[in-house]
């Protein structure tokens, strides 16, 4: 990795510069930093997405884990939880 700087003048269109000046500022950076790292981003493999999968209904599913979640069990975390002091 080389340790020079370059120096480069760029136009940009105003909306794109307003967004780039808030995320530096945000992030605490220069904008020369922010845009450098937006683009280190742009440049990064994307990462996969998800398997998101729905039920008959439309609901997403969650993934399977191999345990049963049944109504008992949450019962009891249910009871295990609910504590009547706290409320008053």
């Amino acid at each position: 990795m080389h340790t020079w700087l370059v120096r480069t003048t760029i136009t940009l269109d105003d909306d794109v510069h307003e967004f780039a000046l808030y995320y530096a500022r945000a992030r605490g950076l220069t904008l020369s930093a922010a845009i450098e790292e937006l683009i280190r981003k742009a440049q990064a493999p994307a990462k996969p997405e998800p398997d998101i999968r729905r039920g008959p209904n439309g609901f997403p599913l969650l993934p399977p884990s191999g345990r049963t979640i049944t109504s008992e069990m949450v019962k009891q975390i249910e009871e295990e939880e609910f504590d009547p002091k706290k409320i008053a």
